[in-house]
């Protein structure tokens, strides 16, 4: 029965992609925009191209990126290289290669988003089951009300305000790029603590908003489980009540959270797009808007893709997790079969 299920999810991957792929091939087509001369003229406007041939030099271009041929071959010519992995050549940064590219900025994106989301988790899903629980003392519960209105504050709001504060007014921390203009990226304990101190800012920004998201969503769940009769069975009994908190009340509410959790791990390719921007965060979301920026259609087509392979697999992996996890959900789908 689960093999069944799992063969289904696959297949179901695996369209979802497809479809995807399909829809990345032709949203960006419908500006009708040409990247090899968009790219040229942004060439001419700041001097460094001369305007006579510009013609013969974008037809050139054209050929050699298979823009000249009709979209069905451009296509067909999209999906195979995709089944063979690859991702093509970045227009304006050719001859380098999109994987390259996309592979430089996934490490930063991970160890900003991804590392922010963790810890925003824990401390959001620690204080909303500490809020909702009647022993908590009161002191506490108020802690969780200036997160819970942070929370309302998109993440870019937020990081411009940071930023004003910390690196403009205060000049405590850094506000642009991921290290220093003159460094060169290296194994060392120096460059490390470089990266450091550029990411406090923009991390901040999104585990400040955040963690008020995780305390309302677990708070909720917890006030739900106080109610139910295993609850009532243990103050029964006498249980202590750190017993009854941790392996009652918080074990049966984790489940929402961490689906949810898994959910926006598979956001954490795609970045907050915005507060990279904002910090100059060499991320994948920086990346991608420079890359609609210079029009380019290959990079921003990868970084999609990319986007859109990580989230699906997030999306298969709770699918065939949740199951392991909580047997009620394999028992209702077995009697509903």
């Amino acid at each position: 029965m689960y093999l069944r299920y799992l063969f289904q999810r696959v297949v179901f991957l695996f369209f979802v992609v497809i479809t995807a792929a399909s829809l990345n091939f032709v949203l960006p087509r419908l500006t009708g925009q040409n990247p090899i001369r968009e790219r040229l003229a942004e060439q001419m406007l700041s001097g460094s191209a001369i305007s006579a041939g510009v013609e013969e030099l974008v037809a050139t271009y054209d050929a050699k990126f298979g823009l000249d041929k009709p979209i069905w071959r451009q296509y067909l010519t999209y999906m195979g290289d995709l089944l063979r992995f690859d991702l093509g050549y970045s227009i304006p940064n050719y001859p380098r290669r999109v994987s390259d590219i996309i592979g430089e900025a996934i490490p930063w994106t991970i160890g900003l988003i991804g590392v922010s989301t963790l810890l925003s988790f824990t401390l959001g899903t620690i204080l909303g089951a500490l809020s909702a629980w009647r022993w908590t003392p009161q002191w506490v519960r108020f802690l969780s009300y200036p997160f819970i209105a942070l929370s309302g504050i998109p993440f870019y709001l937020l990081g411009l305000i940071l930023l004003f504060i910390f690196a403009f007014q205060l000049r405590w921390l850094p506000g642009n790029g991921g290290y220093g203009i003159g460094s060169v990226p290296n194994l060392s304990i120096e460059f490390a603590l470089e990266v450091l101190r550029h990411s406090i800012l923009p991390a901040l920004s999104i585990v400040l908003s955040s963690i008020g998201f995780w305390a309302i969503a677990m708070r909720g769940m917890m006030v739900t489980v106080e109610g139910e009769d295993y609850m009532i069975l243990a103050e029964a009994k006498g249980l202590k009540k750190s017993v009854i908190f941790g392996q009652y009340a918080v074990r049966n509410s984790l489940l929402p959270q961490v689906t949810n959790l898994a959910l926006s791990l598979g956001f954490v390719m795609s970045g907050s797009v915005l507060v990279e921007v904002v910090f100059g965060y060499p991320g994948v979301g920086f990346l991608l808007f420079r890359a609609i920026q210079g029009v380019d259609y290959p990079l921003v087509q990868g970084i999609i893709l990319v986007l859109i392979l990580t989230l699906a697999l997030s999306l298969l992996l709770v699918d065939l997790i949740l199951p392991l996890i909580d047997p009620r959900i394999q028992l209702n789908r077995q009697r509903m079969n």
